[in-house]
C-alpha cells in the first residue's frame, strides 16, 4: 500500500508538474508576442512620423528651411511623435544638416543594419548612446532621406529613450523572477537584462537568439532553468527576449507538491529507511562475495602453482636422491684431502642447495615433510630479531611489542623462524632510507569468520603477528602477485622470489591466514594469523647416539623407481645392513606377507603406481603390528604425517635421503634388536 500511494501521488505530482509548466510556458510566450506587438507599434508610430517630415521636405523640393526655422519645425515634429525626444537630419557623409536642438546625433556606424546598405523605406536602430545633457539612455531610428539630388540627400534620424520598449512590461508580466530584454539581430542588447545577476555571457544570448524555437525551458551555465521566449521583429531587425525563473514559475505547483509530500513524508520515511537497510545489506553482501571470489581465485591459483611446484620437486628430489647417496658414497672412498675429494666436496655442497630450493618450493605448496610440536612463538620471534639486529643498516630500528605473553603454537617451529625470518628480510630490503621495523604480537578472538587481503580467517582463538615497515608501499598490481613463487620486484637484487611465497605455504600448514594492507608512501603492514594451541609444551627429549647395526639385519627397500632402489640398498649395505629391494609394491608386499621375521624394517617411498607407501604399510599391520616403517617422500606436510600416523608408519623422512638421518633413525628405531640369522632360500 505504500508504495502503490507512493507511486499514485508521484505520477499525480509528476503530470501536474508538465501541465504547470506547460500553461507557465503559453502565458510566457503571450506575454512575449503581446510586448512584441505593442513595440512593433511604437516603431511604426516613430517611422511614420519621420516618413512625415519626409514627405515635408519632398513638398518642399528638398530645399532647407532657414536654421531657426529648420530647428522650430522639427521640434514640433518631436513633440507630435509618440516615444520621440530629438530629431536629427544628416548628409549622406554624416555631417549634420539640421536638429531640434544642440545635441549632436549618433555615429553613422552605431546603426544595423549598416546605413549604406538601408533600402528606401527601411529602418536602421543605432546602439544605445547617453543624452549628454539628461544622461538618458537613448537609441535612434534612421530612415534613408531621398534628396533631389546627390547632395541633398541623406538621413533622417530620431532619438527615444530605451525605456520605451518596456512598453507594459510591468504591468502584464508576471511579478515574481521575470526578465524581458530587446535585442537588435546581431546581438547588440538596446534595452533591458535577462537576469538581474548579469552571470549570462554574451555567447549564451548569441546562442539563445539563433534558435527558432517560441519558447523552451534554458538550463544556463550558473545553473539556474528559466522559460526562454524569444519574439521576433524582422521589419525593424530586433528580437525580443522573455525569461521567467523556473522556481517563480513553478510556485504553484511547489506548494501543492508540499502539502502532499508532507502527507506522504511518515510513508516515505519509512520506505526510505527499508529501503535503506536492505541497499547496505546487498552492499554488504555484494562486496563480501566478490572479496570471497578473489579469494577463491587466488586460492585456486596458488593451489595449482602448489600441486605443479610439488610435482616438479618429486622428480628433482629423485634425481637429488641419486647425487647425494653417490656422492656420499664417493666420498667415502676418496682420499682426504685430495682434488678428488674436494670436487666431490662440491659437488655435494651444490646437491645440498638444490635439496634447500626444494624445501622452499615444497613448503610453497605444503607438501614438506615436517616436524610438529608444541611451542612458544615469543622465543622464535626473539630468534629472528636478534639475527635481523646484527644486519640493520644506519637508520633502522626495531620496535618491539610482545601484547600476549605465553602464547603457543603447535605446528614446526622451523616453519615458523623462516616464515618471520622472510619478512623481516623483506621489510629491510624495502626501508633503503632507513625506517622503523615494528613486531607486534596479540591474542584476537574472531566470533565469526573474517576475509583479510589474501585469504579468510576462520572462527577461533588467533596470534596475531604483525610486521610493519616504512618504505613506498605496495602498488595494486604487485599485490595480487604477491605471493607467487618466483614473482619479485627486486629485478638489481639477487633473490629466487620464494620469500613470500614460502611465507604462505607455511601459513597453510599451521592453518592460519595472511592479512597484507599497504598505504603509498607511508610503508606496508603483514599480519600472519596462527591458531592459538592450548596444550602444553613437551618435554626436550634427547635421541640416542647412532651406533652401527649388526651384520645380518635384513632391511627391505621398496620404491618404484630402479636407480633409488640401486641407491638406498648401497645406503644401507654401508650402514652394515643386508638390503632388500623392490620396485614393485604389489611383489614386496607378497614377499613380505610370507615370512615378515625376516624383515628388521623397511623402508618405503609414498608416491608409486598400483600401491602408495601408505596403503602399503596399512596392508603390512595386518599382518606384522610391531614391523618398523619408514616412509620417505618429497610431499606430505601436516596432511602426510596425519595419514602415515594413521596406517602406523614409525617414521616420515623426506627426500632426498641422506645416509646421516637414516643412520640415526634406525639407530631410534632398532636400538636393542637381535640380528635376524640370513635368509636362506633352500632352508
Amino acid at each position: 500500500m505504500w508504495l502503490a500511494i507512493t507511486a499514485v501521488s508521484g505520477i499525480a505530482l509528476w503530470h501536474m508538474h508538465d501541465n504547470t509548466l506547460e500553461t507557465q510556458l503559453r502565458i510566457t510566450a503571450v506575454i512575449s508576442r503581446t510586448l512584441a506587438n505593442e513595440i512593433a507599434h511604437g516603431l511604426r508610430g516613430v517611422q511614420d512620423g519621420l516618413s512625415g517630415i519626409q514627405d515635408e521636405l519632398h513638398e518642399s523640393g528638398y530645399e532647407l528651411l532657414p536654421e531657426t526655422h529648420m530647428e522650430q519645425m522639427l521640434a514640433r515634429r518631436a513633440r507630435l511623435i509618440p516615444w520621440v525626444k530629438k530629431v536629427w537630419i544628416t548628409s549622406r557623409d554624416g555631417r549634420l544638416l539640421a536638429a531640434c536642438d544642440s545635441a549632436p546625433p549618433p555615429d553613422l556606424r552605431a546603426f544595423f543594419p549598416p546605413l549604406e546598405q538601408l533600402e528606401g523605406g527601411a529602418v536602421a536602430i543605432s546602439r544605445p548612446f547617453t543624452d549628454p545633457v539628461t544622461r538618458d539612455a537613448l537609441i535612434a531610428l534612421a530612415l534613408r532621406l531621398d534628396g533631389a539630388t546627390e547632395a541633398t540627400g541623406g538621413w533622417i534620424m530620431a532619438a527615444m529613450p530605451t525605456s520605451v520598449m518596456f512598453g507594459t512590461f510591468s504591468v502584464a508580466a508576471p511579478q515574481n523572477g521575470a526578465h524581458m530584454a530587446v535585442f537588435r539581430d546581431d546581438g547588440v542588447r538596446l534595452a533591458g537584462v535577462i537576469d538581474t545577476t548579469e552571470v549570462i555571457d554574451e555567447a549564451t544570448v548569441a546562442r539563445l537568439l539563433s534558435r527558432r524555437t517560441e519558447m523552451e525551458v534554458h538550463k544556463f551555465a550558473d545553473g539556474s532553468e528559466r522559460l526562454v521566449s524569444l519574439q521576433g521583429l524582422p521589419h525593424y531587425g530586433l528580437k525580443l527576449m522573455l525569461t521567467r525563473d523556473l522556481r517563480s514559475a513553478l510556485e504553484p505547483w511547489r506548494n501543492t507538491a508540499l502539502w502532499t509530500a508532507t502527507g506522504l513524508a511518515l510513508l516515505l520515511a519509512i520506505l526510505a529507511l527499508a529501503v535503506r537497510r536492505i541497499l547496505c545489506s546487498d552492499a554488504r553482501y555484494a562486496d563480501a562475495q566478490r572479496t570471497l571470489q578473489t579469494q577463491q581465485l587466488r586460492a585456486r591459483k596458488f593451489e595449482a602453482l602448489g600441486t605443479m611446484a610439488s610435482g616438479i620437486a618429486h622428480d628433482v628430489n629423485n634425481v637429488l636422491a641419486v647425487i647425494l647417496g653417490y656422492g656420499e658414497m664417493a666420498q667415502d672412498s676418496a682420499q682426504p684431502g685430495s682434488s678428488q675429494a674436494r670436487h666431490i666436496d662440491k659437488v655435494l655442497q651444490a646437491a645440498l642447495r638444490g635439496k634447500s630450493l626444494v624445501e622452499r618450493i615444497l613448503t610453497f605448496s605444503r607438501s614438506g615433510a615436517h616436524y610438529v610440536t608444541v611451542f612458544e612463538l615469543e622465543s622464535i620471534v626473539e630468534e629472528v630479531l636478534s639475527l635481523m639486529e646484527s644486519s640493520l643498516r644506519p637508520g633502522m630500528h626495531i620496535e618491539r611489542r610482545f601484547e600476549a605473553p605465553g602464547a603457543k603454537l603447535r605446528g614446526d617451529p622451523t616453519q615458523a623462524f623462516e616464515a618471520i625470518m622472510n619478512l623481516c628480510t623483506n621489510a629491510i630490503q624495502s626501508m633503503s632510507n632507513g625506517g622503523t621495523l615494528g613486531i607486534r604480537i596479540r591474542r584476537e578472538h574472531l566470533d565469526a569468520p573474517r576475509m583479510l587481503s589474501h585469504s579468510r580467517l576462520a572462527a577461533g582463538d588467533h596470534i596475531a603477528l604483525t610486521v610493519s615497515y616504512q618504505g613506498s608501499g605496495i602498488d595494486a598490481d604487485v599485490m595480487d602477485h604477491l605471493f607467487e613463487p618466483f614473482f619479485t620486484t627486486r629485478s638489481d637484487r639477487s633473490g629466487t622470489g620464494l620469500g613470500l611465497a614460502v611465507v604462505h605455504g607455511v601459513m597453510g600448514e599451521f592453518g592460519g591466514a595472511i592479512d597484507v594492507q599497504s598505504t603509498p608512501q607511508r610503508g606496508s603492514q603483514f599480519t600472519l594469523y596462527f591458531p592459538e594451541c592450548a596444550e602444553a609444551i613437551a618435554a626436550t627429549t634427547h635421541p640416542p647416539e647412532p651406533e652401527c647395526a649388526r651384520n645380518g639385519r635384513q632391511m627391505m627397500i621398496v620404491d618404484d623407481e630402479p636407480a633409488l632402489v640401486m641407491l638406498t640398498e648401497e645406503i644401507v649395505r654401508g650402514l652394515c645392513y643386508e638390503p632388500v629391494g623392490y620396485s614393485d609394491p604389489v611383489a614386496a608386499l607378497a614377499a613380505l606377507r610370507e615370512a615378515p621375521e625376516r624383515f628388521a624394517a623397511v623402508i618405503t617411498d609414498e608416491v608409486m603406481p598400483k600401491l602408495c607407501g601408505t596403503g602399503f604399510t596399512k596392508a603390512v599391520r595386518e599382518f606384522a603390528p610391531d614391523l618398523p616403517v619408514l616412509l620417505v617422500s618429497g610431499y606430505g606436510g601436516a596432511l602426510l604425517a596425519s595419514r602415515a600416523s594413521a596406517v602406523g608408519v614409525n617414521r616420515v623422512l623426506s627426500k632426498p635421503l641422506q645416509r646421516a638421518e637414516l643412520e640415526r633413525t634406525l639407530a631410534e628405531l632398532l636400538p636393542h634388536q637381535d640380528p635376524f640369522p640370513p635368509h636362506n632360500p633352500i632352508a
